[in-house]
């Protein structure tokens, strides 16, 4: 286990993990919860590094029945689910907190959004360098590597550190130039 950087702390029984137990995966994932012959077995939660939570009932390692809590407090509904779906685009912090005042634009479902490096897309959980294929959090610890869906998914659509400047503008930065020309526009 701790070959591989998991830990694990409290009960055993024959030399496998059973009882109360907290197991903590190289990813800095944890599980608090109850096990049984090395597996998780009866009530538990994995709590995930960005905040998000899993709980759930589990038996013999497999989860039966549970609920994802993603770290703003939003709960995913396996049926009936009406967050942002096509209708309503609303963040979830804009459905509880109402909208931004006129011209606080709300990029993202935290404000203000987090920075993301040159280069670089954001894609909630953290930034991904579509160069080294790595998400990294914004705290700067690695997350994970993208397969190729997630890869293809990210840049065809989530926010990249370029957007934060005017819609079709493909430069890292506006130039004064196009301020000036766009404050003549409005003026």
């Amino acid at each position: 286990m701790e070959a591989f950087g998991s830990r694990y702390k409290r009960s055993t029984k024959n030399g496998r993990r059973d009882g109360k137990a907290v197991y903590t995966f190289p990813t800095d994932t944890k599980y608090v919860g109850d096990m049984k012959d090395g597996l998780f077995h009866g009530k538990g939660v994995l709590f995930f590094p960005n905040g998000s939570k899993y709980e759930a009932t589990w038996e013999k390692g497999i989860a039966k029945q549970g609920s994802f809590i993603f770290a703003d407090g939003l709960e995913y509904q396996d049926k009936n689910w009406d967050y942002c779906d096509g209708y309503d685009r609303r963040f979830y912090s804009e459905r509880c907190n109402g909208f931004r005042p006129p011209g606080e634009t709300q990029l993202t479902n935290v404000h203000p959004p987090p920075s993301i490096p040159d280069g670089c897309y954001d894609c909630a959980d953290g930034f991904y360098d579509p160069v080294s294929r790595v998400v990294t959090s914004y705290t700067g610890r690695f997350l994970r590597n993208a397969v190729d869906s997630e890869h293809e998914w990210i840049v065809r659509t989530c926010r990249k550190a370029w957007d934060d400047f005017p819609v079709g503008n493909d430069s890292k930065k506006p130039s004064a130039s196009r301020d000036e020309e766009d404050s003549k526009i409005v003026s």
